[in-house]
């Protein structure tokens, strides 16, 4: 990992964390903000490893994975430009509950632990940012709990790409593109199957005309018939 150059405030203001915060405010932010180049597939942190400082994406993505006891593993979920990581446990037991490894090579902004306390303390609104953020961050991971308990693979699997999709699609001529780079392991981690289902899926849907894939990038070309497979509906 190496120093990258300064971060512009309109890019910090626009971080889940520090938004609507005043440019005096963003100033303080970066000047206690620590820039880091990370490489593809290299681990920010580690499951149980200590928390000393809080994180924020600003470029790439990042996958977030937690291991059970058994060596089982579970993708949480992705992390696109904007949004914090890590953060959670910084108030809590101060250890990583999953790994954050990233998808692509990625820029990473960091926060001591006293740094962003005191930030706190003198702008609330970072505050009320992150209560917010973990009241979405809880709500997904409630539905996601729902869907592994009551709906089929193939819903999962739908409503896996429609949520990356949200997250960090973009249109084209062709349709959405999902610009977060997938693996079918991946896709098969967040939606809770295995590789083998994912894979036939997936491939059932693109001979359908449903979806494209090409270089770890998903398209959707037909976006309702994504939906009515995430309901249940064959029509």
């Amino acid at each position: 990992m190496g120093v990258e150059p300064a971060v512009s405030l309109d890019r910090i203001g626009m971080l889940e964390l520090f938004r609507s915060l005043p440019a005096e405010a963003l100033e303080e932010v970066r000047l206690v903000m620590r820039i880091e180049r990370v490489a593809k597939d290299v681990a920010i942190f580690r499951q149980g490893d200590l928390v000393s400082r809080a994180y924020a994406l600003d470029t790439g993505s990042v996958r977030i994975v937690q291991s059970g006891s058994d060596g089982g593993q579970a993708i949480v979920r992705f992390i696109g430009p904007g949004e914090m990581f890590g953060t959670v446990p910084l108030f809590t037991d101060h250890r990583f509950p999953a790994d954050a490894v990233t998808v692509e090579a990625s820029r990473v902004l960091t926060w001591s632990e006293p740094d962003l306390s005191s930030l706190m303390a003198r702008y609330p609104g970072i505050a009320i940012n992150l209560i917010r953020a973990l009241g979405v961050r809880m709500a997904q991971l409630q539905e996601r709990v729902r869907e592994l308990t009551t709906q089929r693979v193939e819903q999962r699997i739908a409503q896996a790409i429609l949520r990356l999709a949200a997250q960090s699609g973009r249109g084209g001529a062709r349709g959405t593109t999902i610009n977060i780079p997938l693996r079918r392991k991946d896709l098969a981690e967040f939606a809770g199957t295995t590789l083998h289902t994912a894979s036939r899926t997936v491939a059932a849907w693109e001979k359908a005309g449903i979806l494209t894939s090409s270089g770890q990038r998903l398209t959707i070309h037909d976006p309702g018939a994504v939906r009515r497979l995430a309901e249940g509906r064959a029509d």
